[in-house]
């Protein structure tokens, strides 16, 4: 016994259980082959039962032969990110199975009895016999496995836009997370900050100070906002700083001094400032003994929060803005796209992936012209081979985008120092269905969606060279007439 039980065969014996030919001739293409092939087959076929539930077959499992089902229903499903996703059914009377035997291809679908199904089958080499014996039967079959293979392909296509779709939204959804976060954060902490900058204001105001004083105290908070604003400070000076305030504030008295250093030190505040500022108000038994340091200290954390949520919200929207041109949205169908703009749409929506280990180098010819495309469809071939390079880098490398003209054609090589394509599948990598990923992880018409963009909509060309540590797609596109 194997560990899984796909089925059960009950060989025919003394013609019970063998298939007859009223139930061959029920399907279009036997009816083209003559009675004493019609009487081989039967001869020959094995019988299936399939309890529902049951699985006859298993995606990425080796062709077995064509099946005849006479009795019952078959469900179809494709795995895809690790959900099994229906994609039809078989109801007898029908025929199946002829796409791996005739392709020399894993099973592209897990199939599974809807219900208790009765069928037959017929191995492989005695399919093929058939095929090459009657030419009506041949040309029947292959018309019939290339609608099927259209309907496949058309249904991966599909799922292969939402599964690209859902892992930019992802990677969206992960870029919008810090800034988004952010902005909550800072707009949660501000009303109580400017409550008690108001409030401080108010007990100021009650002491009548003169108005030079005053005016001091405005400037002091006007240039610590201009060196925030500005980044005028380096870290190793802000830090330096900032230990010199800890121990001048510690020894003017503040408790938890820790806590004014840091925004004072952002602020570009100096003890001799503090000095000459605080000199008035240290033998004051009121409140007002610390309060120019508080207050000097929150405004400038207030104009952080304001620097870091505006930070937020730009790069919110710059993210939303990459998106919608990613898409093109807004846009005709056939429009003049700027490469590079699209080039780094969609690094931006993979930058979630550069984080932890992978370096991206751009070599941009800043004179490249603009070209008329189909810009969403040319940013899927972006999206595909950029992704694919990251895979193949296996998360840490080097990713160089490289573009220049000549010749009327604009170029772009999309280059990574991953694990390279082996030799023996070079020839291969565009046909459809056809990958080196695991079942669930890889359609097999990612690398054909790039050629046929490129190709069909485009009449440009594609190509490649891959060895170890490097591989370099080449994209050229033809430029507009001058």
């Amino acid at each position: 016994m194997t560990q899984e039980r796909h089925y059960e065969l009950k060989i025919s014996i003394g013609g019970s259980l063998m298939l007859c030919i009223e139930e061959l001739i029920n399907l279009d293409p036997f009816q083209r082959l003559p009675q004493d092939r019609l009487e081989w087959v039967c001869d020959r076929a094995q019988t299936v039962e399939l309890p529902a539930g049951e699985v006859l077959l298993h995606e990425g499992d080796p062709g077995r032969g064509l099946f005849i089902l006479v009795k019952g229903k078959i469900k179809l499903t494709r795995r895809t990110e690790g959900v099994e996703i229906p994609i039809g059914q078989h109801e007898a009377p029908s025929f199946f199975g002829e796409i791996p035997v005739l392709t020399d291809e894993p099973v592209p679908v897990t199939m599974r009895a809807l219900t208790d199904c009765n069928l037959y089958e017929i191995k492989a080499e005695d399919f093929r016999k058939l095929l090459h014996e009657c030419r009506d039967f041949e040309r029947m079959v292959f018309r019939i496995m290339e609608r099927r293979l259209r309907g496949l392909e058309s249904f991966i296509r599909g799922r292969e836009k939402m599964a690209a779709l859902g892992t930019l939204a992802a990677g969206l959804a992960h870029e919008l997370n810090n800034p988004a976060s952010a902005l909550v954060r800072t707009l949660g902490e501000m009303p109580a900050a400017i409550l008690e900058l108001q409030r401080m204001n108010l007990v100021y105001g009650q002491r009548n100070v003169e108005e030079a004083h005053t005016q001091d105290w405005l400037r002091l908070r006007d240039q610590g906002y201009d060196v925030i604003l500005n980044n005028r400070l380096d870290p190793v000076t802000l830090s330096d700083r900032e230990a010199v305030l800890l121990d001048w504030l510690e020894d003017y008295g503040v408790k938890q001094a820790w806590k004014l250093a840091e925004p004072l030190a952002e602020g570009g505040i100096e003890v001799e400032a503090l000095d000459q500022m605080m000199e008035r108000w240290r033998n004051d038994n009121t409140e007002l003994r610390e309060m120019g340091l508080h207050w000097l200290s929150l405004s400038f954390e207030v104009m952080s929060m304001i620097k870091h949520g505006l930070r937020g919200a730009e790069r919110i929207s710059e993210l939303v803005q990459a998106m919608k041109s990613y898409s093109y949205l807004d846009q005709g169908i056939q429009q003049e796209v700027n490469i590079h703009q699209g080039l780094e749409d969609t690094l931006r929506l993979f930058a979630h992936k550069f984080k932890y280990g992978i370096q991206v180098q751009r070599n941009y010819d800043q004179h490249l012209p603009k070209i008329i495309a189909y810009g969403s469809e040319l940013n899927q071939v972006w999206t595909n081979l950029i992704d694919n390079a990251i895979d193949a880098m296996d998360g840490k490398g080097l990713l160089e985008i490289t573009t220049w003209h000549c010749d009327r054609f604009a170029h772009i090589d999309i280059i990574d120092s991953g694990s390279g394509i082996p030799p023996e599948i070079q020839t291969r990598i565009f046909e459809p269905f056809f990958t080196t990923k695991s079942v669930g992880r890889g359609s097999g018409l990612g690398l054909e969606t790039v050629r046929r963009i490129v190709e069909n909509r485009h009449h440009g060309t594609l190509s490649f060279e891959s060895q170890l540590g490097r591989t370099c797609f080449t994209i050229c596109l033809p430029l507009p007439n001058p």
